[in-house]
């Protein structure tokens, strides 16, 4: 059975899942939720997915949603093939990996994700953005991503000289941050260099203008 992916087709969330999908080379239906109808809400969607977010993949039967746990199952299930070591095996490679997670989610995504929101989907939404709360997300952000330039100054990925899942995480909302109004990764010329090179992946260009099932 082919897996399906259930979400949006420009939301960050179902990107990330969708990278990691092409990465592992796994093929996969997508299944667009239309939030203008409510089907995040519908009864039905509310029992795969009880919080009615986005996304969630159906696996012949299994259903799981987080994207994170999601990228995470399709990498050690899909282990060999497509992309090796998303999820480093050896002990210590792990726990740096698990660490680089967290930085992921602790110290990027807890501001990017609010920083893209606050300027980008709440004039979608017909809201007003806040530009003093914009700019206090984007200032710390710019002093967690000189920490991250030190780190990628003494190597090529997140959690070391091989990319991991903990690389793929960032580019959803990284990559949104330019139309956000901000270069704050341009400005780190580690992590611009780092950036650049995730983003370029095949992966990531086959979602970058929306996800669609693979052929």
């Amino acid at each position: 059975m082919v897996i399906k992916l259930y979400g949006a087709v420009n939301s960050t969330c179902t990107k990330r899942v969708a990278i990691v999908l092409h990465e592992k080379k796994v093929p996969f239906e997508f299944h667009s939720i239309d939030f203008s109808k409510a089907e995040n809400k519908s009864p039905e969607y509310l029992k795969k997915q009880p919080f009615g977010q986005i996304p969630y993949i159906d696996d012949d039967g299994f259903i799981l949603y987080e994207s994170r746990a999601i990228s995470r199952y399709i990498a050690e299930k899909y282990a060999n093939q497509g992309t090796p070591g998303l999820i480093p095996t050896e002990l210590k490679a792990k726990a740096i990996f698990e660490q680089a997670a967290s930085v992921e989610k602790d110290n990027f995504d807890t501001f990017a994700a609010k920083a893209v929101y606050e300027n980008t989907f709440k004039p979608f939404y017909g809201l007003t953005p806040n530009k003093a709360v914009f700019d206090e997300l984007i200032a710390t952000l710019d002093k967690k991503l000189d920490v991250y330039d030190q780190i990628l100054s003494k190597q090529k990925y997140v959690a070391g000289e091989e990319i991991t899942l903990a690389d793929l995480f960032h580019i959803p909302y990284g990559a949104i941050l330019p139309a956000a109004g901000s270069n704050v990764i341009e400005n780190k010329p580690n992590v611009d260099r780092w950036f650049k090179d995730i983003t370029s992946r095949p992966s990531f260009l086959a979602v970058k203008d929306g996800v669609k099932s693979s052929s």
